[in-house]
């Protein structure tokens, strides 16, 4: 399993049950995690935490004489850290001869698309009303695909259209949806696997650049509902079908 990383408590529980879900799909099957940011990696090590790149963690198995790797990153769209991962997988399969097949990130079709919509709609605050407004916000991109956040926009404004996706970078930005809403109460959420900097910060922070801060400047009452998308089941049953498809292309050589 792959991940930005997690140095709250709170987003360590979020992988903590994830990797649960996982470890109940795969009863007997070693179950290892990888985190992409080097920030977060260096920080844990300085706090005697043990954490892994996704190179560590394969050479690790590798060494451990593991010979077929499931790789599952919990990523939104196939963006450059997506392709990162692969590279290092690709990288390392090369060098040691493991068998790695990458999962897809959570939107890669249409598919996912309808799946992530209902998923958007199914997990709203139980105290939201039916004419309040609520955005999303996602992590973007400077990357083709980015252009999944707007598609999963579209999507989701086809179940309520008082639910808006957006992003910080790229796609459809707050700028776009600020003049969509209507409702005296806002509730905000995170399109990001886990609640870190980005969702204390850039979305329900004091600084007046947080979206919360520039929905509120519009004399509106805004709520932050902290809870990264992994912590809901719509979400993770497609990181989970993705794992499944993966895990089945490579163990099916086994």
């Amino acid at each position: 399993m792959v991940a930005f990383g997690a140095s709250s408590p709170q987003g360590q529980n979020a992988l903590k049950g994830f990797d649960a879900l996982v470890r109940q799909r795969y009863p007997g099957v070693p179950v290892r995690w990888a985190y992409t940011s080097l920030l977060l990696r260096e920080r844990l090590a300085r706090a005697r935490q043990k954490s892994d790149s996704v190179r560590k963690a394969l050479r690790r198995l590798s060494l451990e004489r593991f010979t077929h790797v499931a790789v599952q990153p919990l990523q939104t769209i196939s963006g450059r850290e997506h392709g990162e991962v692969c590279a290092a997988v690709d990288e390392v399969a090369a060098q040691s001869g493991l068998r790695c097949d990458v999962g897809a990130p959570m939107l890669a079709s249409a598919d996912d698309l309808k799946a992530a919509a209902r998923a958007c709609v199914n997990h709203l605050p139980a105290g939201r009303t039916a004419q309040e407004d609520v955005i999303f916000m996602g992590h973007g991109a400077e990357h083709e695909a980015v252009a999944r956040y707007a598609d999963l926009a579209d999507a989701v404004y086809g179940l309520d259209a008082r639910v808006h996706v957006g992003a910080m970078n790229g796609a459809v930005l707050l700028e776009d949806i600020l003049p969509r809403l209507s409702s005296e109460r806002v509730w905000l959420m995170p399109l990001l696997s886990v609640v870190g900097n980005h969702a204390l910060k850039d979305m329900a922070g004091q600084d007046s650049q947080s979206w919360r801060s520039r929905v509120e400047s519009q004399g509106r009452q805004c709520v932050p509902v902290l809870k990264g998308t992994a912590e809901y089941a719509g979400f993770a049953e497609i990181w989970l079908r993705h794992l499944e498809d993966a895990a089945q292309s490579c163990f099916e050589s086994v």
